[in-house]
């Protein structure tokens, strides 16, 4: 669990972290959050707000191994219940990490690195349309433009 707490002090210095409710909820709503996580003991008003900031939301909900106290001291934030990773990359490695050692993770940490995959084949896949939005010109219609 000690590379799970290092991608999360990684994320929390790169920005890709938001902590606490209020931060997890902006960043599912708007359509960053990738993964939210609550601690082990969040109390059930918290996980009913995570429930409800999921609902028509594609970002999976995980119990996290550790306490508020525990997360509290790793992120150096008081009281964190709630975290949500907002770069997908990160996240698939981090519930990859914890797959490793938790079973309750193992499903999770798939469903990530699928996306990822799948964000990969799109970044590697050419344009079909140029930046001003309008599509490129075949070899034919560049011809009868001339």
């Amino acid at each position: 669990m000690d590379k799970a707490a290092q991608y999360l002090g990684l994320a929390r210095k790169g920005g890709m972290l938001a902590v606490g409710e209020e931060g997890s909820g902006t960043a599912i709503a708007a359509g960053k959050g990738r993964l939210l996580m609550l601690a082990a003991d969040a109390s059930p008003n918290a996980q009913k707000r995570a429930a409800g900031f999921l609902y028509g939301h594609r970002a999976p909900l995980q119990t996290l191994p550790w306490t508020k106290a525990e997360l509290s001291a790793m992120l150096g934030k008081r009281g964190c219940s709630m975290l949500c990773f907002t770069d997908l990359p990160l996240a698939a490695r981090f519930a990859a990490a914890l797959a490793e050692e938790l079973p309750g993770w193992k499903e999770t940490a798939e469903l990530l690195a699928q996306r990822e995959d799948k964000l990969k084949r799109r970044k590697a896949a050419p344009r079909k349309h140029t930046e001003s939005g309008k599509r490129r010109n075949s070899g034919m219609m560049q011809r009868l433009v001339l």
